[in-house]
């Protein structure tokens, strides 16, 4: 469950940067603050070496878990961030 929660924290706060209209100035500066492969990398980091402030999920300090946890928070960024928008899930008919 704890994965969970990192993924779902992680792909909130990835989609708040990429598409939330708070942050679109911060977007005119460059392609990196729109991309949620990019953010949702940096993202998982910083909730990883966040992670003993939180009771939602705890990971032991290491260099693999830090890898492997920023890299799982970019892939589920992407990846949700392709099935769902701002009206649910994104449905398109082929044409």
């Amino acid at each position: 469950m704890e994965l969970i929660y990192f993924m779902l924290s992680c792909f909130g706060i990835t989609q708040i940067i990429t598409k939330g209209t708070i942050f679109n100035k911060l977007r005119k500066y460059g392609k990196f603050w729109g991309c949620p492969m990019c953010i949702g990398f940096w993202v998982g980091s910083l909730l990883y070496l966040l992670n003993s402030y939180t009771s939602l999920f705890s990971y032991e300090y290491s260099i693999l878990n830090f890898i492997l946890l920023s890299s799982l928070s970019s892939g589920t960024s992407y990846v949700l961030g392709i099935l769902f928008d701002d009206f649910g899930l994104k449905i398109t008919e082929k044409q």
